[in-house]
């Protein structure tokens, strides 16, 4: 359920006052991960490496109340669950976009992610959770890359991950990746947090 708030009665009166007018008002954070375990896990159990890293992400933004907090429109809204977007090649050759609400049940989580992503794909229409504060997510996966920095545009403030091909390395597997955030949203420190919380949730993945 989305709920407009009072900027001033939170902890983000300040950051609202100074960044929600701001012409360009995202910030891009990029931090290479550690993904082996997701890797493993990954080729060992027959799992999307992209779908297990979208549940991961879920993971670690379920723990940070200011994940649950969206400026839109010069107001802010305050979200009682999270939804996870990711981009589907549909069969028209086009992309669909695809809105996955983020569940703490790991099997559940799968089943809405295989069920809706193919049902984007098929029929090739966007599917959107308006109730959830949705953390976007795109994979560039045809290549390696050190660094991707998203396009603002003004129409979405949600969180935005973004990440390429995994690297190979003898012993790890290491994946960069962009996140970009609505300074209105949270600060450099719920950032920080955040990516730290990600690769815990990487690490400690058990199915």
């Amino acid at each position: 359920m989305k709920q407009e708030i009072n900027p001033k009665e939170t902890s983000r009166a300040y950051a609202f006052e100074m960044w929600t007018k701001s012409p360009q008002p995202m910030v891009t954070i990029v931090k290479t991960f550690n993904v082996t375990r997701l890797y493993k896990f990954s080729k060992k159990r027959g799992f999307k490496f992209n779908m297990l890293l979208c549940w991961c992400i879920g993971q670690a933004a379920s723990r940070i109340d200011e994940f649950y907090m969206l400026p839109e429109q010069g107001r802010l809204y305050r979200y009682d669950r999270l939804g996870i977007n990711v981009i589907v090649d549909n069969v028209k050759g086009g992309i669909s976009s695809c809105d996955i609400p983020y569940s703490e049940e790991w099997e559940q989580f799968r089943r809405d992610y295989d069920t809706l992503t193919q049902s984007a794909k098929t029929t090739c229409q966007n599917i959107t959770d308006d109730g959830a504060m949705v953390v976007g997510t795109s994979a560039v996966v045809g290549t390696e890359v050190d660094c991707i920095v998203n396009q603002y545009t003004g129409v979405f403030n949600n969180p935005f991950l973004v990440w390429a091909r995994y690297k190979r390395h003898l012993f790890k597997t290491t994946l960069p990746i962009s996140f970009q955030f609505h300074h209105t949203q949270m600060d450099g420190a719920q950032a920080a947090r955040f990516l730290n919380e990600l690769q815990n949730a990487i690490n400690n993945v058990s199915i």
